[in-house]
């Protein structure tokens, strides 16, 4: 038995292999699909090119995103509880694969010319159906999988890492890709649609590449896990200051993704004249952090993956008043787009083995192990933070007159679209600072594990 507990230790300890990371990172690249285009220029194609009005748009993805909380903490008790020849998290994978490139094209299916209760209708559904359902049954336990292919702090670090150099990569070549495929094909909504089925295919094809190729190494014995009750799982998770952090984290580093992604499709056309500029500025931005994501795991155990978020954030400020200098000039715009990417590489990095270091700390002050529980209560942060900020976009450019159908727009609505480009990612930055300012648990990470160690040796929690 003892020999049993070694060989496991070892396995949890594993160091993952290259091949294995970029597998797992693929993953991500796939999610991004569904994630790149709903966080950018899915509002853009509702607006300009199926003329729904932009506050009500940012509405219905504000209601989703509360039920798309609500499910993701029912996906947490799911993905704990599943039991299956690949583990509990890994199956999900490929069993929502299909479902995910179906109810992806979904999306653009929408009727143009249908009264507009019959569009929003339309829209709520499907919106919720995608990410409600199938991509938290999707993303969750794909997130989950952080915690449970190792438990080594290095080699969790630059698994997530490539992860997410590969998450943004993935979006990036939808985002940068899609407005001139959707030009190439004829500018419509019959554009749109061939185009979301070129991306779901492929995000198929990359899920399975992850779903047979990566492992679950972290095997916490049933005879530990079971009959933890609901309110017992929920008071354990409250009591975890780290989760409340990392929630939030997560939550505002979303929301200014999101206005980031957005705002600047608008930004471009309206205010530089040219909306084919939203593909290299935003490329610009993606590189840049992608190519710094892979370098942060050279830095996190000398500096911690707090102090790394918290510098880079610093950086993003300064991103904002460089811009602000020259708001009108393509060339500071990319300027602005390379430093912000990089300031907000190391949030991305390392915000995911924050998390799963929070599963850790949270098992080791409470005696209750919740990796799908922790993943999915922090991922609401995300979920909400995303509607809120779509729903903050639409809300105010439709307080302002903005008109999606227009070829030009009021000066009202021109100011809206500068201010919330310039000012939100510095208000989203300074509360992101807070919160990195009062997360202390990288000191403390390598004393939980040793004695999570010596309570494995003992046949505990």
């Amino acid at each position: 038995m003892e020999h049993t507990s070694e060989i496991q230790r070892s396995r949890e300890d594993h160091v993952v292999s290259l091949r294995e990371k970029i597998c797992y990172g693929l993953g991500d690249s796939a999610c991004n699909v569904v994630y790149g285009l709903c966080s950018t220029l899915l509002t853009f194609f509702y607006t300009d090119y199926v003329g729904v009005s932009a506050a009500l748009v940012g509405i219905i993805f504000l209601i989703t995103r509360v039920f798309d909380g609500v499910s993701d903490i029912i996906m947490g008790f799911i993905t704990d509880r599943t039991k299956s020849k690949y583990g509990k998290a890994r199956p999900w994978i490929l069993w929502m694969a299909v479902p995910y490139a179906v109810t992806f094209v979904l999306l653009f299916l929408i009727p143009a010319n249908a009264p507009v209760m019959v569009q929003a209708v339309y829209i709520f559904v499907t919106y919720n159906l995608v990410n409600t359902v199938v991509y938290t049954a999707l993303n969750l336990p794909y997130s989950t999988m952080a915690s449970l292919i190792t438990r080594d702090q290095k080699s969790r670090t630059s698994t997530q890492a490539i992860r997410i150099f590969c998450g943004p990569m993935g979006k990036m070549v939808v985002t940068v890709s899609t407005i001139p495929l959707v030009q190439a094909f004829g500018n419509t909504q019959q554009s749109w649609i061939i185009v979301s089925i070129i991306f779901a295919v492929i995000a198929l094809v990359l899920l399975l590449v992850c779903f047979f190729n990566i492992e679950e190494r972290v095997v916490i014995e049933a005879a530990k896990t079971e009959k933890v009750s609901v309110g017992r799982s929920l008071k354990a998770l409250f009591s975890n200051q780290y989760w409340a952090i990392c929630l939030g984290l997560w939550g505002f580093m979303v929301m200014m993704s999101t206005v980031t992604g957005t705002i600047e499709t608008y930004y471009c056309k309206y205010i530089l004249g040219n909306e084919a500029l939203y593909s290299p500025i935003y490329a610009a931005e993606l590189i840049a952090q992608s190519i710094v994501v892979l370098i942060v795991p050279q830095f996190v155990l000398r500096f911690g993956k707090r102090n790394l978020t918290l510098a880079g954030i610093l950086l993003v400020i300064v991103a904002q008043f460089v811009w602000m200098s020259n708001p009108m000039s393509v060339t500071v715009a990319m300027v602005s787009a390379v430093l912000r990417g990089i300031g907000v590489a190391p949030l991305w990095a390392c915000v995911f083995p924050m998390i799963a270091d929070c599963a850790e700390f949270g098992q080791w002050k409470t005696h209750v192990r919740q990796d799908g529980m922790i993943f999915s209560a922090a991922s609401v942060g995300s979920k909400l933070g995303g509607g809120l900020a779509s729903a903050g976009i639409g809300l105010l450019m439709d307080s302002v007159g903005y008109d999606g159908l227009a070829a030009v727009q009021n000066a009202d609505a021109m100011a809206m679209i500068k201010a919330i480009c310039m000012y939100a990612p510095i208000i989203f930055s300074v509360i992101i600072v807070i919160l990195c300012l009062l997360y202390k648990l990288d000191k403390l990470y390598p004393q939980v594990i040793a004695d999570l160690k010596k309570r494995d040796e003992q046949g505990i929690l």
